[in-house]
């Protein structure tokens, strides 16, 4: 449970993230009254909302995060039944990485205190460009919130002399300390990175497996269709033969009929030649219409047959990625690590710089420009002989926020 938004030594507040980004934000006390039942929230009806508890010093730096989940309803109100112990879980997290305050008190999935709730709990990504510190970070730096930042009384320097100078050993071991203090933090932040990608892979692999499920299911059903669909043509085929047999049937006695009494009206009925011909035209228009319905089902026979038979060259690349033996992973700027559908093989290989583009939505010009700042992060204004000016600048790793003009320019020339 939340109890207040500002403990004795700092802030609190819970963020609720989407994807990559920060979508809402709320004090800690807020997020009490929507645990309590007092308000919901209709937008997030039956979802279960990834969000993170942030506690903040009174200078607003990060001290400690608990990425946890937390369902709502279909009235969008929170889980009456959720009762995850979340600041309990905050004081007793581990070391994380350094948000600009040393070292936070990280809890997840992979670096949870107490097993019991590790299910409750989710990883967060550290891939370039899909960040959730990065983006925590930059959404407390913003403060939507108005936090009031109180900053740190500075203690005068007053020169005391000491009795004994700080022997010079002293400060040697003192910055080797602080070496390994900066490695040992370097050594955490890195064993994180690996365990939250393990988890992000995992839940990947599970999303692919379950997509692929459903698509399996989806082709059993066209496959049903299909067979249904034949199964009503070869009965309205069959009724079709049916009827233009009684219909032959029908002709040949008429024939008959006409044949015995043709002789005594040949001189009198001048129309009955021309109505026998029409009648045999018309008979032969019946067979050729027989014959095309008999080819259509020949020809439905073999496509039904053929894709209900048709399969992969066995132990061949494609095989094994249609069963999911193996999996194809490719990486672009920007994306990070995709896995690639079965169906999606084909487009990224035709051009993989327009499926990252799209995977990012953007255009394929817009995120080549992104690209050429991010492979080479220099200024590029050019100047009156031609020549760009090099400048390095900072990088911009997620495409949706670069800007032309802006951010490939060093500050000189965004002027």
């Amino acid at each position: 449970m939340v109890s207040a938004d500002q403990a004795t030594d700092g802030y609190s507040a819970v963020f609720f993230v989407e994807g990559s980004q920060v979508a809402r934000e709320m004090r800690a006390t807020e997020f009490g009254a929507f645990l309590d039942g007092y308000v919901g929230l209709s937008d997030l009806a039956e979802t279960d909302v990834r969000a993170v508890l942030v506690e903040l010093s009174p200078d607003l730096r990060v001290q400690a995060l608990v990425f946890f989940r937390i369902w709502f309803d279909e009235e969008g109100r929170a889980d009456s039944h959720w009762n995850l112990p979340i600041e309990e879980l905050a004081r007793q997290g581990a070391k994380g990485p350094d948000m600009g305050g040393g070292p936070i008190r990280l809890v997840c999935r992979s670096q949870c205190p107490d097993p019991k709730f590790k299910e409750d709990l989710w990883d967060p990504d550290m891939t370039p460009g899909n960040n959730h510190f990065q983006a925590i970070r930059k959404a407390v730096e913003a403060n939507s919130l108005k936090f009031r930042k109180v900053e740190p009384v500075q203690e005068e320097n007053i020169p005391v002399l000491s009795e004994q100078a700080e022997d010079s050993s002293e400060r040697e071991e003192a910055a080797a300390a602080a070496d390994r203090s900066r490695l040992a933090q370097l050594i955490r932040e890195q064993r994180l990175r690996i365990k939250t990608l393990q988890s992000v892979h995992r839940d990947a692999l599970s999303d692919i497996q379950r997509e692929h499920r459903l698509e399996v299911q989806g082709l059993r059903s066209d496959i049903a269709d299909l067979e249904q669909k034949y199964e009503r043509q070869r009965l309205s085929n069959e009724q079709l033969k049916k009827r233009l047999s009684e219909r032959n049937e029908q002709y040949l006695a008429m024939q008959e009929q006409m044949a015995a009494v043709g002789e005594e009206k040949q001189r009198e009925d001048s129309n009955a030649g021309a109505e026998l011909l029409l009648l045999r035209e018309q008979l032969e228009r019946r067979q050729r219409e027989l014959e095309l319905r008999d080819e259509k089902i020949v020809a439905l026979e073999e496509e039904n047959h053929e894709l209900r038979n048709r399969e992969p060259p066995e132990d061949s690349i494609m095989d094994h990625l249609q069963r999911q033996a193996v999996f194809l992973v490719a990486y672009q700027p920007g994306v990070g690590h995709v896995t690639l559908p079965f169906k999606d093989i084909e487009t990224y290989f035709s051009n993989p710089t327009a499926y990252a583009a799209e995977r990012c939505g953007m255009n394929e010009p817009a995120y080549r420009e992104w690209l050429d700042h991010y492979e080479n992060p220099v200024c590029t204004h050019k100047g009156n002989d031609g020549k760009p000016c090099g400048e390095p600048i900072l990088r911009v790793s997620q495409p949706s926020e670069f800007r032309p003009g802006v951010d490939d320019r060093c500050e000189k020339h965004q002027a």
